[in-house]
C-alpha cells in the first residue's frame, strides 16, 4: 500500500508538470480532469486496502532518510484521522477539474489554471500524508502559490487585494509555525511526527512545551481560520473563482486544524493543555461572532455577499472543530475530525451552487438576487433551488445530514472536558456553541426564503435562468450524496477516527 500512498502524490506533481509542454487549453482541462480522476482511484484503492480494525496504527508507511545532516526523512504513512482528508481532498479536487472542463473561470487560460490547479492538489494531499516535521511544513507552504495565482488571476472584484492578504496572513502564520517545529526538533533530537507523539512530550521541559504550543497554534489557527485571525477569509472567498472557493474552504482549512490534531496535542501535550482554555474561548466567540455576521449580510438593505456570507459562515463552523479540539476529549475531538469532513462537504456543495447563481446573474450580493418579493429559485431553477436548500439544512446541523454529528460531538466535549480544564468555561463555551447553532439556523433559512422563495413572475434581473446543467450535476450529486451518508452513517467515519485518537492522546 505504501506505493499507492506515494502514487497518490506523484501523480498530480507529474500533471503539472506536463503542463509545462505546449498543449492547448481544451487538452490540459481535459488532462486535468483525467489526472484529478486518476488520483481520486488511487485514493480509493488506498481507502479500501486500509486495515479497518487498527486504524490506530500507521499504514502505507515510507520512511526513508531524506537530509541526513538535519535527520529529515521521507517518512510518508496514513491513519484514521488521516485517510478520510485524503479521500476528500481528491474527491473535491476531481469535482473541481471537472467542473472547470466546461466552466472555466474568465482569466489566463486552461493550461496555467490546471496546472495551477495540479499543483495544489499535491500540496494538500502531501500535508496530510507526511509525518516529518520539515515536510509537513514545506508541504503546508507549497499550496499558497498556486491558490495566489488563482485568486489573483481568474478571480474577481478586488481579487490582486484579496490575494495579497490571503498570502500575508498564512505566510506570516507559517513563519512562526516554523520557530515551534523547529524548537521541538532542536529540543527531541528529531522532526519525526510519529516518534515525537509516542513520546507525548518526554523530553521536553514545560518552557520548551509553552512557547513550541503557542508558536504552532498561531501559525496553525491562522489557516484554521480561528477568530480573530480569520481576517484574511471573507475577502479571499469573495473574490475567488468557484473553484478556488471549494477547495479553500473544503480543504485549505483543514490543514489548520489537521495539524493542531496531529502536532499539538501529541507532541506538546503539556503546552497544548495550558492553552486549551483559551483555544475554546476564541473558539466560542468565532462561532458566535461568525453567526452574527451572516445575519448582517442576510438582511435586506445589507448589501450582502452570498459568497461573503458562506465564507463567514465557515468561521462559525470552524469554531466548533476547534471547539471539540480545546476539549482535549475522545468525544470531542471526533466531532471535531467529523465536522472537518462534514463542512468540506456541505461547504463545497454550497460554493459550487452559489458560484452557477452568480455565473446565471452576474451578481451575489443578496438584494440585487432577491429584489422585492425573492429570486425565486423554487420557480425559475427548481433543481439548483434544491440543491441550494439541501446545502443549507446540513449547514445548520439538521438530524440525518452530517453538519449535525460534528458539532453535536463537540459540543459534548466541551459538556465534559478533559481533567485539569476548567469545566464552568467549557460549559459556558458550549452554551455560546448552541447559541451559534440558533443563529446559524436564523441566518440560513433567511438566505433560502430571500434566494429559493419569491414569485417567479416578477421581473429578475435576467430573462431566462437555466436549470442544473449536466456538468454542474456530475459535479454536485457526489457531494450531496455523501452529505446524506455521512449524516444517516456516522460511524462510518468516527469508526476510524476513535482509534486514532485514542491512540493520540494516550501517546501509546
Amino acid at each position: 500500500m505504501n506505493a499507492v500512498l506515494i502514487a497518490l502524490l506523484a501523480l498530480p506533481l507529474l500533471g503539472a508538470a506536463l503542463m509545462l509542454a505546449p498543449i492547448g487549453d481544451r487538452q490540459a482541462l481535459r488532462l486535468g480532469a483525467t489526472v484529478t480522476g486518476g488520483t481520486l482511484l488511487l485514493a480509493v484503492a488506498l481507502a479500501a486496502g486500509f486495515d479497518h480494525g487498527d486504524p490506530g496504527r500507521m499504514q502505507a508507511v515510507t520512511d526513508v532518510s531524506w537530509i541526513p545532516a538535519l535527520d529529515v526523512r521521507l517518512h510518508l504513512g496514513t491513519d484514521g484521522i488521516s485517510l478520510p482528508l485524503l479521500v476528500l481532498t481528491a474527491l473535491l479536487t476531481f469535482l473541481c477539474a471537472l467542473y472547470s472542463v466546461k466552466k472555466l473561470p474568465a482569466g489566463p487560460g486552461g493550461r496555467a489554471f490546471t496546472g495551477l490547479l495540479l499543483l495544489l492538489e499535491t500540496g494538500m494531499l502531501a500535508t496530510f500524508a507526511v509525518l516529518d516535521l520539515v515536510l509537513f511544513f514545506l508541504a503546508f507552504e507549497i499550496v499558497l502559490i498556486p491558490m495566489y495565482f488563482l485568486v489573483s488571476r481568474w478571480g474577481s472584484g478586488k481579487k490582486t487585494a484579496a490575494a495579497n492578504r490571503f498570502i500575508l496572513y498564512t505566510l506570516l502564520g507559517s513563519a512562526v509555525m516554523l520557530l515551534g517545529f523547529l524548537l521541538i526538533g532542536v529540543k527531541a533530537g528529531t522532526f519525526d511526527m510519529v516518534k515525537l507523539a509516542d513520546a507525548h512530550g518526554a523530553g521536553l521541559s514545560h518552557t520548551t512545551q509553552l512557547v513550541a504550543a503557542l508558536a504552532v497554534l498561531v501559525g496553525l489557527a491562522v489557516k484554521a481560520p480561528a477568530w480573530p485571525l480569520h481576517s484574511w477569509l471573507p475577502d479571499a472567498h469573495t473574490a475567488a473563482p468557484t473553484v478556488g472557493s471549494v477547495l479553500l474552504a473544503g480543504v485549505m482549512l483543514k490543514m489548520g486544524t489537521y495539524g493542531l490534531v496531529r502536532v499539538l496535542l501529541p507532541v506538546v501535550p503539556d503546552g497544548t493543555a495550558t492553552f486549551a482554555p483559551y483555544l475554546g474561548a476564541f473558539a466560542a466567540v468565532g462561532i458566535v461572532y461568525g453567526s452574527l455576521a451572516c445575519l448582517a449580510l442576510a438582511r435586506a438593505g445589507a448589501k450582502g455577499d452570498l459568497k461573503r456570507l458562506i465564507a463567514y459562515s465557515s468561521v462559525g463552523h470552524m469554531g466548533f472543530v476547534l471547539l471539540g479540539i480545546a476539549s482535549l476529549t475522545p468525544t470531542g475531538l471526533n466531532g471535531a475530525l467529523f465536522a472537518n469532513i462534514a463542512h468540506g462537504l456541505i461547504t463545497g456543495l454550497l460554493f459550487f451552487v452559489v458560484g452557477a447563481v452568480k455565473d446565471r446573474y452576474g451578481t451575489a450580493d443578496l438584494d440585487t438576487l432577491s429584489g422585492a418579493t425573492g429570486a425565486a429559485l423554487y420557480g425559475r431553477a427548481p433543481r439548483i433551488g434544491a440543491l441550494l436548500a439541501f446545502a443549507a439544512v446540513a449547514s445548520l446541523g439538521l438530524p440525518g445530514l452530517a453538519g449535525f454529528w460534528g458539532e453535536l460531538l463537540a459540543m459534548y466535549g466541551a459538556f465534559d472536558p478533559a481533567a485539569g480544564l476548567s469545566r464552568p468555561a467549557f460549559v459556558t463555551y458550549m452554551v455560546l456553541a448552541g447559541l451559534g447553532t440558533l443563529l446559524t439556523a436564523g441566518y440560513l433559512l433567511i438566505v433560502v426564503k430571500r434566494v429559493c422563495m419569491g414569485d417567479p413572475k416578477q421581473p429578475a434581473p435576467v430573462a431566462e435562468l437555466p436549470d442544473l446543467q449536466a456538468h454542474e450535476a456530475v459535479s454536485w450529486t457526489p457531494l450531496a450524496a455523501l452529505t446524506l451518508l455521512a449524516g444517516l452513517w456516522p460511524a462510518l467515519l468516527l469508526g476510524l477516527s476513535d482509534p486514532a485518537v485514542k491512540h493520540l492522546l494516550g501517546g501509546g
